[in-house]
């Protein structure tokens, strides 16, 4: 992994993302979305992680985060760690709502897609349902910040989701459009 994608600071906010194994678009199941929405909240209650912006697109998943600052030295894991449990979780739940989903038309090619992945990663047990990288990227200037924060609104629209960033109900956009969002974030102001 290159240097350049590393959480160094714990007290920054990190732009991270992260996909689907083979880039599956699995997130186009509202259900599969929920659990990444809720996993979230969860982390925000009980491990300090602190969201800033976030996007979740058919394949990936952007956020803007940090760590509570307060709890650093506590209990609380970093950074790294709350996105690791984060994925290790919502795969863990996906997964299991795969094998009991009779609705869902690709089924077994998901499946047999994640366990094909996982088949060549010694480091997991039958599938992969992540990819291993997060990609960190240090928010250190108010134009990062900011070229990354419009990046992630703009994704659905350029997408051609909708034709505007705050109509988009997986997102932040709606938080900084005023609106109430599903996930309480800070606003970057």
């Amino acid at each position: 992994m290159s240097r350049n994608y590393k959480i160094r600071d714990q007290t920054k906010l990190y732009f991270v993302s992260f996909a689907v194994v083979n880039w599956i678009d699995l997130f186009v199941r509202r259900e599969y979305k929920q659990v990444v929405v809720e996993s979230l909240k969860y982390c925000i209650k009980h491990k300090g992680l602190e969201v800033y912006a976030w996007c979740i697109m058919s394949s990936h998943v952007h956020l803007l985060i940090g760590s509570n600052i307060e709890l650093i030295g506590s209990n609380i894991e970093p950074i790294e760690g709350i996105l690791r449990d984060m994925k290790r979780h919502t795969a863990k739940v996906i997964l299991n709502m795969l094998e009991e989903h009779n609705q869902e038309s690709r089924k077994e090619w998901l499946l047999w897609m994640f366990r094909r992945a996982g088949s060549s990663n010694p480091s997991t047990d039958i599938y992969q349902f992540w990819q291993h990288h997060n990609h960190p990227i240090e928010l250190h200037n108010n134009l990062i910040m900011q070229q990354k924060l419009d990046y992630l609104h703009q994704n659905p629209v350029e997408a051609g989701f909708v034709e505007e960033p705050w109509e988009y109900l997986y997102s932040s956009a709606r938080d900084y459009a005023g609106n109430k969002g599903l996930i309480d974030i800070i606003l970057i102001e």
